[in-house]
Parts: structure tokens; C-alpha cells; sequence
């Protein structure tokens, strides 16, 4: 599993404010992200759910500021999870996962 780098991959992309905006676009999806954050020199294991929009992490807290980056501190995204909104937590609900930081950054793989 190769890991993506969103630091080093995306200097010029938040990559987590472009889904947020897609996100917004399409509010019938949830799209979870996991990966692991990078500090003093250890992973501590990292998970963001997005969801009409906005950004919520269930493992560290996050910036709500919109001018600010969701994540200060560096962080590695490695599995990118598509879910059919509401979300009951079945199978049925699952629509596609890939570990490509740039495939969601597609609007057209959250249809």
C-alpha cells in the first residue's frame, strides 16, 4: 500500500478544504479519510469523516476556521472511504474506497 504524503503531494492543495468544497456540492455522500499524523517523529493514527461540507475528525481536534488549514501538523491520508448518505453503517451503504489522494478530487467517482 503506497502511503500519499498530502503535505509534499499537495504544497499548492488543501486537499482536505477540496473535497470539503466537492462535499458541499454533492450532500447525499460521506467520504472518510485515514491516514495518520506525524508527530515528534511517531504516527498517531488519524480519521476525518467529511460530510456536506465540513470536516470532522474522530481522532484529534480540528481547526472549524475556514480560513484555516483543517490540520496544522503534517499528515499522510492513506485510504480514501465513499459512503451513501444517511449512513446506517451497513455494507449497502458502501459505495468505493482508493488511495489515491487525487481520485476524489474527481466529483464525477462520488456519483
Amino acid at each position: 500500500m503506497e502511503e500519499t504524503p498530502a503535505s509534499q503531494k499537495m504544497a499548492k492543495l488543501d486537499l482536505i478544504n477540496s473535497l470539503e468544497k466537492i462535499s458541499s456540492e454533492i450532500p447525499n455522500r460521506i467520504l472518510k479519510l485515514e491516514g495518520f499524523l506525524l508527530k515528534e517523529n511517531q504516527k498517531e493514527q488519524l480519521e476525518i469523516i467529511i460530510f456536506r461540507g465540513y470536516s470532522s475528525s474522530t481522532t484529534h481536534p480540528i481547526e472549524i476556521d475556514s480560513e484555516k488549514k483543517v490540520i496544522a501538523l503534517t499528515y499522510i491520508i492513506t485510504n480514501f472511504k465513499l459512503y451513501k448518505a444517511p449512513f446506517t453503517g451497513s455494507e449497502e451503504n458502501f459505495m468505493r474506497e482508493n488511495q489515491n489522494s487525487f481520485f476524489f478530487l474527481n466529483r464525477k467517482n462520488w456519483i
